[in-house]
C-alpha cells in the first residue's frame, strides 16, 4: 500500500485508469474529508508553475513601484535567472544594511513531512546566508505561549502531557468547556493526524456518564451523541465568570488548601483579590452578571457542580486571541488549582481539547526527525502578530515578555511556507505594510495573496508531488509519504530552490553537507531511529521503513494524566516556574510592570466589546473561528470547500431574531463591515448563536469594494 500524508491525516493512493486517486486511511475510523480532494483540477488550475518576477521590480530593481504589489502583470523567467535575481537581492541587502534587515517569514503549515518542512528549510538556508530577523510565538497562541512558562510550563510541554481520552472517559464526571471542543479544528495536527480521535473520546466520555457543559456564544461546538448543557455567555466575558466561580467555590469554603500550599505560591495574594479585600469588589456571581451575561443563579449552579465532582476545565484557544487574552487561561489554571484536582485522573485543567488532534492523544513522547537549522547570528526578532508594526515603524520601541527592543528596518522579506494575508488581524493595515520592503520573496504553490503581492515568486512542490518521512510526536503513526503526481510545471521543492540559491551565495556546502534531499531523509531517520531504540523503540531501516510505507507505534500507548508527576512529588517534579509550582501569583510578571496585567488572574473590560463605548454602531460581535471544510484557507477552491458555501460565499451565522430585527432571509447575500474592512457571505440562520453574535469562518470570505449599504443585494450587519 502507497501512503501519503497531510495536516488532515493519512492517506491511501490508489492507481486508476484515471490516474491516482486519494482514499481515506482504511485505519482511521474519522478520517477527514478535506484532504482528499487535494488532486482537484480547481486546485491543479491556480498553481504557480513557473518562477515569475513582478514586472516593474524586473524592469526597475528592488525597491520599484511598490504600491503596484498586487496590481500588476509578473514575467515568467528560467530557474537560472531566479536564483541568481534572489541570490544577488540577498547580497545587496547584507552589504548595505546587514543580515538584520532580512525577515525570514514562515509558519509552518506548509507540509506534514518532517524534510519538506518549509519552515525549517528557510531558517536553515538564512542561517547559512548569515542570519535573519525571526517571529515568536504563533497567530494561534501568542498570548498563551508567553504566559504559560511563568505559570506552568510551557505550551508545547503541556499539549504533549494533556490527559487521555480514555481516562477522561473512565475517570470525569463533569466536563467544563469554555468554547467548546470543536472536532472540526481536531482534523488537523501539525505533523499530520495518525487517527482522529476527537469525536470517539468525546462519545466515550458521554457513554460513560459525564457531564457536559459547554460556555461559548456558540451551541454547536461540542458534540458528543449525548446532552450538553449550553449556557450562553457574552464574547470576551469568560474571566469575569471563571473569577465568580472561584468565588463561590472560596465562599463554600471548598478551596483545597492542602494542594494551594503544597503544589501553588501565591494563594494568598489572589484571594485577596477575589474577595476584594485589594480593590473593594468581591467577585461574586452578582458581580460577574452584567458583564458575561451569565445569570448569577447559573453560575452558582455550575460551581455547586464543579465542587462536588471530578471536573476538567477546559479553554478553548481562541479565548487568548483577544484582548487581555492572558487572563482567561491564568483565571482557568487558578479555579482548577482551587479545586485541587490538577495531577487527578479525570480532573484539572485542559488548554485546548479540540484545537488540534494530539490533546488527548494516548500515543509515546518521541521526538521526530528534524533538519537542523544552525545558529542565527542576528538576535533580532519580533512576536510573529506584529510584522505590519515592524514595518511601519522601524526603530519604534516595543516591550515584549518583560523585555524592551526595537523594531528593524526591514529591506528584503523571504517567505516559505505560509501566507501572512490570512494569518494576519487587520489585513487593510497589512497591505500598506507589506509596500514598505524593496523586495518581497515567496516561494508558493499557489497564486496566494501573498503571492499576488510579491516580487519574486518561486514554484515549491506540494506534499502530492514529493517523498518524506510524516510524523507528529502524539500521532502514534510513522509514515513513508510517497509521491502521487509529478510536480506541477517547474515546480521544485524547498530544499532545491535554496540549494540552487545559496549556489549562488557560496554558500551550498554549508547548507547541504554534500547530501542530497534523500540522503537527508536517510541521515535524520537514522539519528531517529538510533534514538527510539534508546526508548525502547525498535524501527526497520530506512529501505524496510519506505518498503513497509507506515508504522504503528499504539503498542507504546500509556495512560496519561497530566502533571501527576508533579502532584505527586511537587519536590522530585518540579516544574520550570521560578518557584517550581503553579504560579497562581506571579512575582516576575507582576515585576514586569504592566499596567493591564498585573501578577495575577484579573478581570480587566475589553477596549472593544459588544455594547461598550464607541463601538455603538457595529451592533453585532464577529466571531471568526477555523473551517470546517479547510485548514485556514488551504484547498478552499476544492469541491468540498465549495459545497459547503451558500451561493458561492463563505456562510455567515446569524441567530433568528437578529434576522428578523434587518429583514433578511435564508440564503440572502449580506455584506459584513466595520472601520477595519468588509466582506460578502451568505446567511444561514440559526439558533445556535446566541443574539448579538455572527459567525463567519476564517479563510473563505470574498471581499467587497462597495460602501457599506450601497448594493441591492448587500445588507450592512456589522
Amino acid at each position: 500500500m502507497r501512503y501519503t500524508t497531510a495536516h488532515w491525516g493519512i492517506y491511501e493512493v490508489e492507481e486508476t485508469r484515471k490516474g491516482p486517486r486519494l482514499l481515506p486511511f482504511r485505519e482511521d475510523q474519522d478520517a477527514s474529508p478535506i484532504g482528499l480532494h487535494q488532486l482537484a483540477p480547481e486546485l491543479m488550475a491556480l498553481r504557480v508553475k513557473r518562477p515569475a518576477v513582478r514586472k516593474s521590480w524586473l524592469e526597475r530593481g528592488p525597491g520599484a513601484a511598490p504600491e503596484k504589489r498586487g496590481r500588476e502583470p509578473f514575467v515568467e523567467v528560467s530557474w537560472e535567472e531566479a536564483a541568481r535575481l534572489v541570490a544577488r537581492d540577498i547580497a545587496r541587502v547584507r552589504q548595505a544594511h546587514g543580515n538584520e534587515a532580512i525577515f525570514g517569514g514562515s509558519y509552518g503549515w506548509a507540509s506534514a513531512g518532517r524534510f519538506h518542512h518549509a519552515q525549517s528549510q528557510i531558517h536553515r538556508f538564512l542561517n547559512c546566508a548569515g542570519g535573519y530577523v525571526a517571529h515568536r510565538d504563533s497567530y494561534s497562541l501568542a498570548a498563551a505561549r508567553v504566559l504559560m512558562p511563568h505559570i506552568v510550563a510551557p505550551m508545547d510541554t503541556l499539549m504533549k502531557d494533556h490527559t487521555c481520552w480514555k481516562v477522561l472517559a473512565e475517570e470525569c464526571e463533569l466536563f467544563v468547556a469554555f468554547g467548546g471542543v470543536p472536532a472540526k479544528n481536531a482534523q488537523i495536527a501539525a505533523g499530520g493526524v495518525g487517527r482522529h480521535q476527537v469525536r470517539a473520546g468525546l462519545r466515550a466520555m458521554a457513554g460513560n456518564g459525564v457531564e457536559f457543559v459547554n460556555v461559548s456564544p456558540i451551541a454547536g461546538n461540542l458534540e458528543t451523541g449525548g446532552p450538553v448543557e449550553w449556557i450562553r455567555i457574552r464574547p470576551n466575558g469568560d474571566t469575569a465568570m471563571l473569577l465568580a466561580l472561584a468565588f463561590e467555590v472560596h465562599r463554600a469554603g471548598r478551596h483545597d488548601l492542602d494542594f494551594l500550599n503544597r503544589c501553588c505560591v501565591g494563594w494568598d495574594t489572589f484571594e485577596a483579590y477575589l474577595t476584594g479585600a485589594t480593590d473593594g469588589i468581591p467577585k461574586t456571581p452578582d458581580w460577574a452578571e452584567p458583564l458575561c451575561q451569565v445569570p448569577a443563579q447559573t453560575i452558582r449552579g455550575l460551581a455547586a457542580k464543579v465542587m462536588t465532582k471530578r471536573t476538567m476545565i477546559n479553554i478553548a484557544w481562541a479565548l487568548q486571541r483577544a484582548d487581555h487574552g492572558e487572563q482567561p487561561f491564568w483565571a482557568t489554571v487558578t479555579l482548577a488549582a482551587m479545586l485541587g484536582q490538577i495531577g487527578l485522573p479525570g480532573g484539572g485543567f485542559g488548554l485546548g481539547y479540540g484545537a488540534e488532534n494530539t490533546m488527548g492523544s494516548p500515543h509515546a513522547r518521541l521526538s521526530g526527525p528534524s533538519l537542523p537549522q544552525g545558529r542565527n547570528a542576528v538576535s533580532k526578532f519580533i512576536p510573529v502578530a506584529r510584522i505590519a508594526d515592524m514595518l511601519l515603524n522601524p526603530g519604534a520601541p516595543f516591550h515584549y515578555n518583560g523585555g524592551d527592543y526595537t523594531y528593524p528596518d526591514i529591506r528584503l522579506i523571504y517567505w516559505a511556507g505560509g501566507n501572512p494575508f490570512h494569518h494576519h488581524q487587520d489585513l487593510s493595515r497589512l497591505d500598506i505594510a507589506w509596500r514598505k520592503p524593496e523586495t518581497i520573496v515567496v516561494h508558493e504553490q499557489f497564486w496566494t495573496p501573498a503571492a499576488k503581492r510579491a516580487d519574486i515568486v518561486l514554484p515549491v512542490t506540494t506534499t502530492m508531488e514529493r517523498e518524506d518521512i510524516s510524523y507528529a510526536t502524539l500521532e502514534g503513526m510513522l509514515v513513508a509519504s510517497r509521491p502521487v503526481i509529478p510536480p506541477a510545471g517547474e515546480a521544485l521543492d524547498d530544499y532545491e530552490i535554496f540549494r540552487r540559491i545559496a549556489a549562488e551565495l557560496g554558500c551550498e556546502e554549508a547548507f547541504t553537507e554534500g547530501r542530497t534531499g534523500d540522503e537527508w531523509q536517510r541521515h535524520l531517520y537514522d539519528i531517529m531511529r538510533q534514538s527510539w531504540s534508546a526508548s525502547g523503540v525498535e524501527l526497520p531501516d530506512f529501505a524496510a521503513f519506505r518498503e513497509i510505507g507506515k508504522i504503528d507505534l499504539a503498542a507504546h500507548d500509556v495512560d496519561r494524566v497530566m502533571l501527576a508527576d508533579f502532584r505527586a512529588d511537587p519536590e522530585a517534579h518540579p516544574l520550570r516556574t521560578p518557584s517550581g509550582k503553579i504560579e497562581i501569583f506571579s512575582q516576575t510578571i507582576a515585576g514586569f510592570d504592566i499596567a493591564d496585567c498585573p501578577g495575577h488572574a484579573v478581570w480587566i473590560e475589553p477596549r472593544e466589546w459588544q455594547g461598550s463605548e464607541g463601538v455603538a454602531r457595529y451592533p453585532l460581535h464577529l466571531i471568526s473561528d477555523q473551517p470546517e471544510r479547510r485548514l485556514h484557507s488551504q484547498l478552499d477552491p476544492s469541491p468540498h470547500s465549495r459545497a459547503g458555501k451558500i451561493g458561492g460565499r463563505e456562510p455567515v451565522i446569524m441567530h433568528p431574531s437578529d434576522a428578523a430585527a434587518r429583514g433578511l432571509a435564508e440564503g440572502a447575500t449580506v455584506e459584513l463591515f466595520n472601520d477595519r474592512g468588509r466582506c460578502l457571505a451568505g446567511l444561514r440562520i440559526s439558533g445556535e448563536v446566541m443574539p448579538g453574535v455572527v459567525r463567519l469562518s476564517t479563510g473563505g470570505g470574498t471581499i467587497s469594494t462597495m460602501p457599506p449599504g450601497r448594493s441591492g443585494t448587500a445588507t450592512p450587519m456589522c
